[in-house]
């Protein structure tokens, strides 16, 4: 069963008094999780979907240009955000944050590499087999239990998302913020490396 964004959304204000008010994140675990220096002159974030076979098809068809020709080259620097569509993708969050800083980006984009084996698999269960990723990435299957039943973490991501969707009125992923400017859907290498003036 699906649950909208906003379901999610309102659910966590009932579960964590005063969500609703703007708060300090004091939570480390949501702290940037970039690729490039945070001195570079183009700042891009990416609002993305574990669930989003668009986020999946940029991953890999586009990304490592671009962690390779821009990231790494110290043009730009590419902060991930997420953006979750559904239970299922709330929880892949929270593991994809729960994991040492080191280990997001390889986990995220094993997550999107493989979308069809853990959230489209009608003969699994998707946090089963979401255990058995992070199992992988080196989470034991007992912190793994407790960090999927966090509330507080759960409240901080969808807390961010809310607030990105307002100010940026994001209603599809991916969504690409450079400097501060709005630009939705995927798009080729060269197409990106143009938005960012590359």
């Amino acid at each position: 069963m699906l649950i909208t964004r906003r379901t999610l959304f309102a659910a966590s204000t009932l579960l964590v008094p005063g969500l609703a008010r703007a708060q300090a994140v004091s939570d480390p675990r949501m702290a940037p999780r970039a690729d490039g220096p945070a001195t570079a002159p183009v700042k891009v974030e990416e609002w993305f979907s574990f669930t989003c076979p668009h986020c999946a098809e940029f991953a890999a068809e586009t990304f490592p240009d671009i962690k390779a020709k821009l990231c790494d080259t110290g043009k730009i620097y590419y902060e991930f955000k997420e953006f979750p569509r559904d239970r299922v993708d709330l929880t892949a969050a929270m593991v994809a944050r729960s994991l040492p800083p080191s280990r997001y980006e390889p986990f995220v984009m094993s997550l999107l590499a493989t979308q069809q084996q853990w959230a489209f698999n009608r003969d699994a269960d998707p946090r089963e087999e979401l255990a058995k990723m992070a199992g992988l990435a080196g989470m034991p299957r007992a912190q793994f239990d407790k960090v999927v039943d966090d509330e507080q973490l759960q409240s901080e991501i969808l807390e961010a998302q809310s607030k990105a969707e307002q100010k940026y009125n994001i209603d599809s992923t991916p969504t690409f913020i450079v400097n501060g400017h709005s630009h939705p859907g995927g798009m080729s290498y060269e197409q990106f490396a143009r938005l960012v003036g590359a």
